[in-house]
């Protein structure tokens, strides 16, 4: 088989470590990639060398996506930096010890759950509201802006309380606030920011009604610094009627509909034919309605979006001069304007390619997307003579993406069928028709010449006659089944490269990788163990679900196939389990997951690091939805349905004792058990039967029973 030639761009840096006595936040550290030939040179020799981590990291690409906050240790286990550049390496959090300690059951010391697995990382999380502050504050002060830098995060990235609640609060010291799209969204945010900065923005995006811009009148009564953004020309009604009769004199914003355009996939929102926005000759009839109502003062902030994963600061620089100009001719109509809100698109590199080209990627990092910002701003009221305003970023795709892995198992491999070593030349020449027997002898004169190619041609072509005639019912299976040996012999030999192998996996794609069957999103995918080990298999991913969509068969890098390990009995590490990782997947694939098939989502855990012998504490667990749970969503009534099967077996006479074994009530503490578990399916166990039937015998049975149960 041909030898697999790899390259690398950049390698990881070595961290700059922190001085423990300094409280103030680090500017953020480019990640260099002076080790980059080395890499490529070590992974170019790696036939002849020792396998070791550092090939695996470089054929995997996990130094360019995953920095600063994943690399692979000296084990072969991929870890996590949790505070970027500035972790040390005793902080570092191997994945593989928190699958251990989740999945093992509680006997042993674990929590006793199934993945797959959402592994949340808070620390990870304000880390990335850190650095995005701080490369802001580097910009004002190296450009002498003379206001200042308050993001706020919209909420639709990932709606899930404590994303929402540890965001607020990490962000507290930088005035961080929320942005909503809808009315949940918008009652989410009021109650999260009741505990964050006074300061802090309320920005209320998206279509409304009058209980919309009623509850953000309310907001603004309640001492929360709410804007409502006017998204269609209409909603300036609704806002001048509802804020008289509840006598809240209120902050206004508009979002402008720019004529510069994103081209990429997530720049539909973008251009004069996007989906919201106000033309400029709207923005000027909602300034005359305001005039006209003496609240032109009430309008204070100008909005716009580009479109997510802006791919070059060129293009975002071109939408912030225009959207300043626009900004700058408010004020000179009498609005009161503070604050430019250039809305999200602040990007993340998905395959590490640093590519402004691309939709998995972008070719800036925060340092210089916060200089573009400010400096291009800076320029345009400094040329108008106008106060510098506040700078608001909606950035949330940059802000949760590198916090969440989702962890899976592999459980299941196909093998491609071995070639024969000997064939039985007469049974396969035997029935044969005369055009498939032509193809076997032109078969044998090309391999007697070593003409390769015209062998796999004459293979190919008598496989294909073969199937026909089997299909006709000519030819009997064994025939088929000699005939295809036939072929894997000669493919073998020429030396054909073997198609990639499918290894099942216990996920739901639909649920939890939306984006990828949805828009075709590719995220990386890593096993997060066996690093130390090289993987020879190219295989594609299927999952549960029965549906020819549920696989994933494009990966970062162009590949239409990873590199995999095989799986075997025991890996010395893992009990024998292969465990998958899915990264920078924490913005928006929790709240787009469906049931399909009823597979619900995963269990998920938030992990701190700490000082402790493991260097990390799983702080906080919340179960999966058990297969009631998703029957509930649709419709079902669980209880109803347990006690439907119960009368079931009573009617139908199950004894005591079946023949083959099974009594009764194990019968129904079967049954039981299967509507509170997950539907993912089980791993083996080293609980024996008995523990197992005897942790759930009554469908109503209480949380802590239903978790006594020994999950792998």
């Amino acid at each position: 088989m041909p030898v697999m030639a790899c390259c690398v761009d950049s390698a990881v840096a070595p961290p700059v470590h922190a001085d423990a006595g300094d409280t103030s936040i680090p500017s953020p550290v480019p990640f260099l990639s002076s080790n980059a030939a080395a890499v490529t040179a070590a992974v170019a020799n790696s036939e002849s060398s020792h396998w070791s981590p550092a090939h695996s990291s470089a054929i995997y690409r996990i130094y360019e996506w995953g920095a600063p906050y994943f690399s692979v240790n000296s084990s072969g286990n991929v870890v996590v930096r949790p505070y970027g550049t500035g972790s040390l390496a005793h902080q570092e959090i191997d994945l593989l010890k928190i699958v251990k300690k989740v999945s093992d059951p509680k006997s042993a010391g674990g929590l006793g759950l199934r993945l797959p697995l959402i592994v949340r990382l808070p620390d990870v999380l304000k880390n990335r509201v850190e650095s995005l502050h701080s490369a802001f504050e580097s910009a004002i002060q190296a450009q002498c802006y003379e206001s200042h830098y308050q993001g706020v995060y919209p909420v639709k990235c990932n709606q899930d309380r404590l994303v929402a609640e540890d965001i607020v609060k990490f962000g507290a010291p930088f005035r961080f606030g929320l942005e909503a799209g809808s009315k949940p969204e918008l009652l989410l945010a009021m109650s999260c920011l009741c505990k964050g900065n006074p300061e802090a923005l309320l920005v209320c995006n998206g279509f409304k009604d009058v209980e919309y811009v009623s509850l953000a009148l309310i907001a603004k009564k309640l001492a929360l610094n709410t804007v409502i953004v006017l998204e269609q020309e209409e909603e300036v009604n609704l806002v001048i009627d509802l804020s008289n009769k509840l006598s809240v004199r209120p902050v206004i914003g508009v979002r402008a509909k720019l004529r510069t355009k994103h081209s990429g996939h997530f720049g539909s929102t973008s251009g004069e034919k996007g989906k919201f926005g106000l033309t400029t000759t709207q923005i000027l009839r909602v300034v005359k309605k305001l005039q006209d109502s003496g609240m032109l003062d009430c309008l204070q902030l100008l909005h716009f979006h580009i479109g997510s994963q802006i791919p070059s600061t060129a293009l975002l620089q071109d939408g912030v001069v225009e959207a300043t100009q626009i900004y700058s001719e408010l004020v000179r109509l009498g609005a009161c304007m503070k604050v430019i809100d250039i809305g999200g698109g602040l990007g993340i590199d998905y395959d590490g390619s640093k590519s402004g080209n691309s939709d998995l990627s972008v070719s800036y990092g925060l340092e210089e997307y916060a200089s573009a910002v400010v400096n291009a701003i800076r320029i345009i009221c400094d040329r108008k003579s106008i106060k510098h305003p506040i700078i608001c970023s909606e950035s949330g795709r940059a802000i949760v993406s590198h916090h969440s892995i989702l962890i899976f198992e592999a459980i299941s491999a196909t093998v491609n069928t071995p070639a024969m070593n000997q064939v039985d030349l007469p049974l396969i020449i035997e029935g044969l028709s005369e055009d498939a027997r032509c193809d076997y002898w032109n078969l044998s004169d090309a391999a007697m010449r070593h003409e390769n190619e015209t062998c796999l041609l004459y293979a190919d072509q008598l496989k294909q006659r073969c199937v026909e005639q089997f299909i006709e019912g000519s030819l009997r299976i064994e025939q088929l089944a000699d005939v295809d040996g036939l072929f894997d012999l000669v493919s073998k030999v020429i030396g054909a490269a073997e198609p990639a192998r499918i290894y099942n996996v216990n996920l739901s794609i639909f649920t939890s990788i939306p984006d990828f069957w949805s828009i075709g999103q590719v995220f990386p995918i890593v096993p997060i163990h066996r690093l130390d080990e090289k993987p020879e298999v190219r295989g594609v991913l299927s999952d549960l679900t029965c549906d020819s969509d549920g696989k994933i068969d494009k990966f970062i890098g162009g590949e239409t196939s990873l590199l995999l390990h095989e799986l075997e009995g025991n890996d010395g590490g893992a009990n024998g389990r292969y465990y998958l990782g899915m990264f920078l997947g924490g913005a928006y694939q929790e709240a787009l997951g469906g049931v399909h098939n009823l597979f619900g989502g995963p269990n998920v855990v938030s992990v701190l690091q700490s000082d402790g012998p493991q260097s990390f504490a799983v702080t906080r667990v919340v179960p999966g939805p058990s297969c009631a749970d998703v029957l509930r969503m649709m419709q079902h009534e669980p209880e109803l349905m347990f006690e439907t099967l119960k009368h079931r077996a009573e009617e139908f006479h199950v004894e005591d004792h079946d023949n083959d074994g099974t009594n009764y009530a194990t019968l129904i503490s079967s049954l039981a058990r299967s509507f509170h578990n997950m539907p993912y399916l089980k791993a083996l166990s080293p609980c024996s039967y008995e523990e197992v039937h005897n942790s759930a015998t009554e469908f109503g049975a209480s949380e802590d029973e239903q978790w006594s149960c020994c999950y792998a």
